[in-house]
């Protein structure tokens, strides 16, 4: 492995094989205790990696305490007479002919009743019924004194899901824009459901991997900004991008991306490529393209992603653009892992890094958001379970998890679309890489859940590496933060905490959008808006209430804003560097995305 730098030392390439840990024969587990994970592993197959004991124990506390609360029964009685007069009345009132105002509106991000026949009888007495029900069910899994928060909100999460599953919109009989589909085409739309269903079965039991459609192949399409592989080992490739102007800024650019996609999501549509943008801005630009794991790389630990990969691809910079700071920038989980590498290089005396960009990366996860519902000791211990099974948390697994959290729209309306309304999927750049997910390593994946959403060291001043406590606080250099208005994968609240727990100068921006559409806010993208602010070193820390209060939003693409302050930092312009180092034995290894990009 490769040996920490110090003061921009010379690079140190690392071997191309990640050594196996050491295993300790002592502390393996009884052959019993392999078979109940076995069974564990089993039974998490069939539930999706649900722990059966995180449900129960919810509703068991949610029930308990509320059979000990006559005030909350009453309120919940009073509400469902008062939901049922208001049902009565619309009801009365849409009999008549009269236009009123339906008393129970969908949640702004719910499209399934957006068709207009839904406000016409019997339709909307259906609609009225159905969130009539789950208005009565929000109020009904409210926390309760004494209750955990955790346990309310699972209760919540799991009822709208069970609501989800029988909603109106999802069947034939009771859906007006099935009913005039079906009429007008005769039922060829349902013909064609059927089609799309049976595909979807067969590839769901095969796993195989669909190609990409025409128009959006991978290095042709997409991923297709012109660049070299640089440097390969066995945990990712580094790729330099070519340059597009005469003179460039010295100090290069590093994205480090989540390992838990592909990384062209930085590299999508010539359009939308953020590389592509800097790049054209005078920037060099290098990215780290992550292998997809298999069972053969179970063991791989978080460490090996920083040893092996960030710190890897520092020196291999370093050895491309010697004596150059680097401009750091981790997308997702890759900005947790920077911001990890970034306090171990601050306390190690290792100035190497010249700014961080974190894009919708937490580091504190006391407000996770509703992935942080599928964290506890059970669940953990569930998923580890099936990970020992089979060396990997698969891509269907994780896919499920992220789908869940937003299923009346991911999961219900797609299928809506697809089966019934016989709509095949539209294709589109985002669509295809949202679908090109990769596995994640047992060991690194179990780590990464306890270490951090379940016990949240890092912020919690408990997260060693090599041995020693790290803090986010040693990091000096400036910071550049991104949060999304409604990621609900790194809630932006949760990603403003980088002001509570670092000192160093720091700017903020808060962009319209998820937490990859907002991210693609490329200039000309209509309808955008964003928020910035700056806080000097030192300065007092502020609330995010407070500071979205204070802030308006500007019009527009961010992505100027992190043009130039890159720009301003970044020293002197001068000549683009050479393509690799072939002089320290760093050839080009082939044209841009790679091979690790094609893995499946």
């Amino acid at each position: 492995m490769a040996k920490v730098q110090n003061k921009r030392s010379a690079a140190v390439m690392l071997p191309a094989v990640i050594p196996a840990p050491v295993s300790n024969t002592a502390s393996e587990p009884h052959v019993y205790g392999n078979l109940d994970r076995a069974a564990r592993a089993a039974l998490a197959r069939v539930t999706g990696g649900v722990s059966p004991h995180s449900v129960v124990e919810a509703w068991t506390d949610w029930a308990l305490h509320l059979s000990r609360a006559p005030g909350r029964q009453m309120e919940l009685a009073e509400r469902a007479q008062a939901n049922m007069a208001k049902l009565v009345a619309n009801a009365a009132s849409t009999g008549t002919g009269r236009a009123v105002d339906d008393p129970f509106q969908p949640k702004p991000y719910d499209h399934r009743f957006a068709h207009e026949a839904w406000d016409k009888p019997p339709f909307n007495l259906w609609k009225q019924g159905f969130l009539a029900v789950q208005d009565w069910w929000d109020t009904a899994t409210e926390a309760m004194p004494g209750q955990s928060r955790r346990d309310a909100d699972r209760v919540r999460f799991q009822m709208r899901q069970a609501l989800d599953l029988v909603s109106p919109s999802n069947f034939p009989w009771s859906n007006p824009e099935i009913i005039a589909e079906t009429r007008k085409t005769k039922g060829q739309n349902l013909i064609e459901g059927a089609a799309h269903f049976t595909e979807d079965v067969i590839h769901t039991m095969t796993q195989a991997h669909k190609p990409a459609p025409e128009g959006y192949r991978i290095g042709k399409d997409l991923a297709c900004t012109p660049g070299q592989v640089v440097y390969r080992n066995a945990l990712f490739e580094l790729i330099q991008y070519t340059p597009q102007t005469e003179a460039v800024h010295l100090e290069p650019v590093l994205f480090i991306p989540a390992w838990i996609m592909k990384y062209y999501i930085l590299d999508l549509s010539p359009q939308n490529s953020m590389v592509r943008y800097l790049v054209d801005q005078g920037f060099t630009v290098f990215m780290i393209s992550w292998r997809n794991p298999g069972a053969a790389q179970a063991e791989w630990s978080l460490e090996d992603y920083r040893k092996s990969g960030v710190m890897a691809a520092i020196d291999a910079v370093n050895a491309i653009v010697p004596g150059a700071k680097v401009h750091a920038n981790g997308y997702c989980l890759g900005g947790t892992l920077l911001a990890i590498a970034a306090a171990v290089m601050a306390r190690d005396g290792d100035d190497r890094l010249a700014s961080l960009t974190l894009m919708a990366a937490q580091v504190d996860f006391a407000e996770a958001g509703e992935l942080l519902l599928f964290v506890d000791e059970s669940q953990v211990a569930f998923v580890e379970d099936l990970m020992w099974a089979q060396g990997y948390l698969d891509r269907p697994q994780m896919t499920r998890t992220f789908a869940s959290i937003r299923a009346e729209d991911l999961i219900y309306t797609r299928a809506v679309k697809r089966y019934y309304l016989g709509q095949d999927d539209l294709p589109t750049d985002i669509g295809v890489w949202n679908g090109d997910t990769t596995r994640m390593p047992a060991r690194m994946h179990s780590e990464y859940l306890r270490g951090l959403f379940l016990e949240n060291r890092l912020t919690a001043g408990r997260f060693a590496v090599e041995g020693r406590v790290i803090a986010l606080k040693d990091i000096a250099v400036p910071i550049f933060v991104v949060g999304t208005e409604t990621d609900h994968i790194a809630p932006w609240r949760s990603v403003y905490k980088t002001q509570l727990f670092t000192d160093s100068d720091l700017t903020f921006v808060l962009t319209k959008g998820g937490h990859n559409g907002g991210i693609l806010s490329e200039p000309g993208h209509q309808g955008r808006h964003y928020r910035i602010a700056h806080r000097k070193a030192g300065a007092l820390y502020t609330g995010p209430d407070g500071w979205l209060a204070a802030h308006d939003p500007v019009p527009g693409s961010w992505w100027p804003e992190l043009a130039s302050w890159l720009a301003q930092r970044s020293g002197e312009i001068g000549a683009p560097p050479l393509t690799g180092a072939p002089g320290k034995g760093m050839v080009p290894l082939g044209a841009a995305p790679g091979t690790y990009v094609h893995q499946v």
